[in-house]
């Protein structure tokens, strides 16, 4: 059974840095993007980072210069840099490995991010 496990959550203050890390477990096939999402209370699920195979990124404009998206195909791992971290990024955050052949996404079980004085 395919597992993502997530770390490097916790609390922060405002300005600060974290590294989210996700390494998944079990045999993975066909794996062509990972990236982290993030929900905060009340709010829909967000995309705050994707690279594909090629090693493309692609940020919202809301990280986009803050937040960096990094991989090592070799542990099957994925890593979110986070610099310059608002109150408004307090949010759960989670991993996302997207397969195709057939398409399937699988989910780490989040880490909270909180983000505070």
């Amino acid at each position: 059974q395919v597992q993502l496990v997530e770390s490097g959550g916790g609390l922060v203050q405002p300005g600060g840095s974290l590294r989210l890390s996700c390494a998944a477990s079990g045999s993975i096939f066909n794996i062509y993007a990972m990236a982290w999402y993030r929900q905060a209370p009340g709010k829909e699920r967000e995309l705050v980072a994707v690279i594909n195979s090629g090693g493309n990124t692609n940020y919202p404009d809301s990280v986009k210069g803050r937040f960096t998206i990094s991989r090592d195909n070799a542990k099957n791992t994925v890593y979110l840099q986070m610099n310059r971290l608002k109150p408004e990024e307090t949010a759960v955050y989670y991993c996302n490995f997207k397969r195709n052949f057939p398409y399937y996404d699988y989910w780490g079980q989040g880490t909270q991010v909180t983000v505070s004085s």
